[in-house]
């Protein structure tokens, strides 16, 4: 780029005056928002715990950027909108980042790229290593995600939905235990999500060269075993689409009082025992024009796979030129869940977390090019922790508003990246936001909200 030492512009007038840009602003930030993510975490307390995670093995006389000081930088520029490293290179030296990553001196630069990437690149805990003295235990941050989701309760609900659904996050180098994906058609990781509600309770990192439910297993019961462990009388759904509908997932949901509903992948065996509501699907096609479903149910065992007959919900659909047969197991009784509810009211709305992963999307969850498959999933980890500040947001700031169900980038537009002007002081810092902001009500609403 053309280095260029011009510090003033002129542009076409405006009625009798001239236009003329200046780079003499100041301290001036575009993240005033921000400060409501401050009191945000003040009120649920991430930050800390997410950083007490690590294992700081560093000769802390030397330490200028404390862990939890780079945890913080890292968290709140992935919230507002910032996924890659180099951008802390200009980011250090914005006024409301240093405040937001509790730099103990009010005018010192935060942590560099460089000593971000080194904390990125953290070991394995109880390793030791020359060039590694940062470490993180994922036992640890996996816990933590589980205990918050637990804490945003006041009490315990008498039931809840757990959703598992697997993304593949692209590749476009070497990374650790790389594969090709046929369905996604490019090398890519496939990562593990588990959500309850907006609640993001798990993420694990996985090669691309596995079954979708690979490790579902360890990951529930880590889940679950924490949740009844404050929950003893919580009755816990799990939902899941036909990647999921594996045999040792539902014996052991079935061993431990875990009720499940996943989708079951078609086959012509299911297909000829539908038979009967197809042809009524088809008819009531002719008649109205319209798509038609018929709704059955059955006792299925498969030929080896299964240890035992399940029940199965059938939807025998007929659209516009074909078949659109669907199918479920569960272990819902037909009293409480009937079958056209089972489908049409719990597995459907299984569909909403996708939106959620979305959302980890625009947190950057994508940017998975470290080289070792550690490192991205500490980069994922700080994904769904910027999740996690943003949907408490939702939840204890906007929850009466019409934000309260405003995607994550929509608020970080809207709300978060304001510009402010920013002065320190011997006893204050000033913050001062455009008179003009337009959603300065919203702004005031939220700040009640969270200082409550």
């Amino acid at each position: 780029m053309t280095e260029c030492g011009q510090s003033s512009f002129e542009f076409a007038g405006a009625w009798t005056r001239s236009v003329v840009a200046r780079f003499d602003g100041g301290k001036i930030t575009s993240h005033a928002g921000g400060l409501l993510l401050r009191e945000v975490d003040r009120g649920i307390r991430l930050l800390k715990r997410l950083s007490d995670c690590f294992l700081d093995g560093r000769d802390q006389k030397r330490v200028r950027h404390s862990v939890q000081e780079m945890v913080s930088q890292r968290v709140y520029g992935l919230a507002l909108g910032y996924e890659d490293l180099n951008d802390h290179e200009q980011l250090r030296e914005d006024p409301l980042f240093m405040l937001l990553a509790g730099n103990a001196e009010a005018e010192s630069p935060l942590a560099g790229k460089s000593t971000l990437n080194r904390l990125e690149l953290a070991g394995e805990a109880g390793e030791e290593d020359r060039y590694k003295k940062v470490h993180y235990d994922s036992d640890s941050i996996d816990g933590l995600l589980v205990k918050i989701f637990l804490e945003a309760h006041t009490e315990a609900p008498e039931e809840i939905v757990i959703d598992l659904d697997t993304t593949d996050l692209p590749l476009h180098g070497h990374q650790e235990q790389r594969f090709f994906h046929g369905f996604y058609n490019h090398y890519c990781y496939l990562p593990l999500y588990i959500v309850c509600g907006d609640h993001l309770l798990g993420v694990r990192l996985r090669p691309a060269n596995i079954d979708a439910s690979a490790g579902a297993l360890k990951e529930i019961e880590r889940t679950v075993r924490q949740i009844q462990q404050n929950w003893p009388q919580v009755r816990i759904i799990l939902r899941a689409d036909s990647g999921f509908c594996r045999e040792p997932l539902m014996s052991w949901c079935e061993a431990n009082g875990v009720d499940y509903v996943f989708g079951f992948a078609r086959n012509e065996r299911l297909r000829r025992i539908i038979e009967p509501e197809m042809q009524q699907a088809a008819a009531l096609h002719r008649d109205s024009g319209k798509a038609a479903r018929v709704f059955t149910e059955f006792a299925y065992e498969t030929n080896t796979s299964w240890s035992r007959p399940r029940r199965v919900v059938a939807k025998a659909e007929q659209i516009e030129g074909k078949e659109n047969p669907r199918y479920v197991v569960t272990s819902l009784e037909p009293a409480n869940w009937p079958a056209r509810k089972l489908y049409e009211e719990l597995y459907c709305a299984r569909g909403d977390m996708e939106n959620r992963i979305k959302e980890q999307y625009s947190l950057f969850a994508g940017r998975v090019s470290a080289a070792t498959l550690r490192a991205n999933q500490l980069r994922l980890y700080l994904s769904a922790a910027a999740y996690v500040l943003m949907s408490a947001f939702r939840r204890l700031g906007l929850s009466t508003t019409v934000w309260a169900r405003a995607q994550c980038d929509t608020i970080r537009l809207q709300l978060l990246r304001i510009g402010a002007q920013v002065r320190i002081t011997a006893r204050k810092v000033w913050v001062s936001i455009a008179s003009s902001y337009p959603h300065a009500r919203t702004f005031a609403h939220a700040y009640q909200q969270l200082r409550r």
